[in-house]
This record gives C-alpha cells, sequence and structure tokens, in this order.
C-alpha cells in the first residue's frame, strides 16, 4: 500500500484493520486481548478503528509479540561520523527551522 497516496483517514482505517488481524490471527477476542493487557474493551475498539492512544498501541504491540517490528516502523536515526565530527561530539537536540529571507519592495516588481 503507497501510504502517501491516501488520507490520513484512510492510514488510520488500515492500521487498525491490521491491529484487528494481528488480534484474529492469536485468536482473541477483544474482550479477551483487553484483559490481558489490563485495557478496557472500548480502548481495543479504538484501536482496531485507528483511533487508540500510542500507549494502548505498545501494550498490545507487546502482548502479541510485534513490539520488535517498530525498528521497522521508525527505524533508529543515527548520525553519520562525518556529522558527528562536524558537531565536535555533541548530538544535536533540537531544528533551527528554515530562515526565509525578508524581501525588500526594490526587488518585487508590479
Amino acid at each position: 500500500m503507497d501510504f502517501l497516496l491516501i488520507s490520513d483517514q484512510v492510514v488510520e482505517a488500515e492500521i487498525g484493520g491490521r491491529f484487528r488481524a494481528l488480534r484474529l490471527r492469536h485468536n482473541l477476542t477483544q474482550q479477551q486481548l483487553a484483559e490481558s493487557v489490563a485495557l478496557s474493551l472500548n480502548a481495543i475498539k479504538a484501536l482496531e478503528k485507528g483511533r487508540a492512544k500510542l500507549s494502548t498501541m505498545i501494550a498490545v504491540l507487546r502482548e502479541m509479540g510485534g513490539l520488535e517490528q517498530l525498528n521497522n516502523f521508525i527505524p533508529e536515526v543515527s548520525v553519520s561520523p562525518l556529522q558527528l565530527a562536524k558537531q565536535q561530539g555533541r548530538v544535536r537536540q533540537r531544528a533551527s527551522g528554515v530562515q526565509e529571507k525578508p524581501s525588500t519592495y526594490e526587488d518585487e516588481s508590479w
């Protein structure tokens, strides 16, 4: 599935559907899963609709042995040796943002 071509709502529904398929693969009801991860039934239903909290997703993935897949979901960002040397061993803590040049009235043509 090409996630770049679909809306956020469709991505949410797809993720929820994948959690549902994972639960069914483990042959668990929503109630059984909720009890095993100490969450409410409504939390599991929200997860399967793509409307869950991140903590709910983590708990369910941990219970069903899927937590190691997070490395595929969001890979760890590594700093290249050249960048590290340039920063003199310091790890970047925040972004500077994109600076726009102020426009001057002389440059603008009407």
